[in-house]
């Protein structure tokens, strides 16, 4: 979440760095209202316990007097159920006061560009050459169906649309790419790894801002109260919430594989086919708690990370900077590599990398004590090292042969144990 006192000192400025993202400045006049009703209140509450402390004492004078004391009894009586009255005003008042806080956006980073939406957004760089094929390329799903190493029937039947089920060497490859990304960050990136847990419970999802805006996409196991988790950015962001990390152990890099179920798979009638926008997918995810000062320098680190996953499996691929309508609710800012699958003759995204500055270490009050002594918040990061379905999609179209086999990366090779994926007899 935002500082309370950035808003309160700077309002007009926190309105236009929302209203870039699309978000209602209302919001802003909602939180000082209620912000100057509590304020109020508050006072109006101490005043009186402060005049019923006094009453108590001077009772206190009075009866030691052998004084009658029952006027001043009976005004403390009323004092006490005032104040009662205020504290359950109160209590409501904070809970709107913190409600509204929890839903204004994060503010864009002054070096995003504006843009209305998607559309806007700006292609910074490109790698690697466009395969040249002699023969009309497939789309993966026709790839993947021919050599019978996925099943997308048999996924609907056992759970519905948008699900599919990897057979032979189609789930040794995803499984195979989930190793190979997760040893590459650690053993030449320098993160740590983790494996989380997959349900989430809601403190964690706050933390993270997926809670309150967009509950509506997430499932949720109503008995416990727990969510699936949306991605590996949650449990592992949230593994320091609430602690206070030492100045000398920044930054903390963490990488975790997690599955990941997103309840709204994309938008309506896009890329409705194939494993691109499913419910449930695997993802490799990188995770940075880092201090203020160097977050910038550890995004373009993030970056060049994510994008050494798709240059170390020579996936051609493009680099978009997002603009302040694309950024979504929790990024400062936001990149985006895209990798180019052959059959549609497009990119399409296959990470995100996001500075998210102290946005999400306010809401899960995670911060460091720095050298002199002083607390402060630290900024996190985060950044797909890279979706792994996607990436196995675009490895099925770059690398497909006009006998409808498909070739192994050579960094996967030893993951694989092969060098081609052909249909099994």
């Amino acid at each position: 979440m935002l500082d309370p006192n950035l808003i309160r000192e700077k309002p007009d400025f926190v309105k236009e760095g929302i209203s870039k993202k699309g978000a209602d400045p209302k919001l802003v006049d909602r939180f000082l209202e209620a912000d100057g009703k509590r304020k109020e209140l508050v006072k109006k509450t101490d005043l009186l316990r402060h005049e019923r402390k006094e009453l108590s004492q001077k009772i206190g004078a009075l009866i030691a007097k052998k004084e009658d004391v029952s006027g001043l009894k009976k005004k403390v009586k009323e004092i006490a159920a005032e104040i009662k009255e205020y504290e359950k005003e109160l209590s409501e008042l904070e809970a709107e006061y913190k409600d509204i806080l929890l839903r204004i956006p994060n503010i864009p980073d002054e070096s995003v560009h504006y843009g209305k939406d998607e559309s806007e957004n700006i292609v910074v760089k490109r790698w690697g050459e466009i395969p040249n094929f002699d023969f009309e390329p497939k789309p993966h799903w026709e790839i993947a169906e021919n050599l019978d190493i996925i099943d997308f029937k048999r996924g609907a039947k056992i759970s519905g649309a948008r699900f599919y089920v990897l057979k032979g060497l189609g789930a040794k490859l995803e499984r195979a790419l989930i190793s190979f990304m997760i040893d590459l960050h650690v053993e030449k990136h320098g993160y740590r790894e983790i494996f989380p847990p997959f349900l989430i419970n809601r403190a964690s999802m706050f933390g993270t801002g997926q809670l309150p805006k967009f509950e509506e996409d997430m499932y949720h196991t109503d008995k416990d109260d727990l969510f699936l988790d949306p991605t590996a950015e949650v449990p592992v962001t949230n593994l320091h919430r609430d602690e206070i990390l030492k100045e000398e152990d920044l930054p903390i890099k963490y990488v975790a594989y997690t599955a990941c179920f997103r309840r709204e798979a994309g938008a309506a009638g896009r890329d409705t086919r194939g494993i691109i926008r499913v419910h449930q997918f695997n993802k490799v995810e990188m995770v940075k708690f880092v201090k203020p000062e160097e977050s910038m320098k550890h995004l373009e680190e993030l970056l060049d990370n994510a994008e050494d996953v798709l240059r170390a499996l020579k996936l051609p691929y493009q680099l978009k900077k997002m603009c302040t309508g694309d950024l979504g609710f929790t990024a400062a800012i936001k990149f985006d590599p895209e990798v180019y699958m052959p059959a549609q003759d497009k990119y399409v995204e296959i990470s995100s990398c996001s500075n998210f500055k102290d946005f999400q270490a306010r809401r899960a009050n995670i911060r460091y004590r720095t050298k002199d002594g002083k607390l402060r918040y630290v900024h996190t990061l985060n950044g797909s090292g890279l979706a792994v379905g996607r990436t196995m999609a675009a490895i099925l179209e770059n690398y497909q042969q006009a006998d409808g086999s498909v070739l192994i990366p050579e960094v996967l090779q030893k993951y694989m144990g092969t060098d081609k994926i052909t249909r099994e007899k």
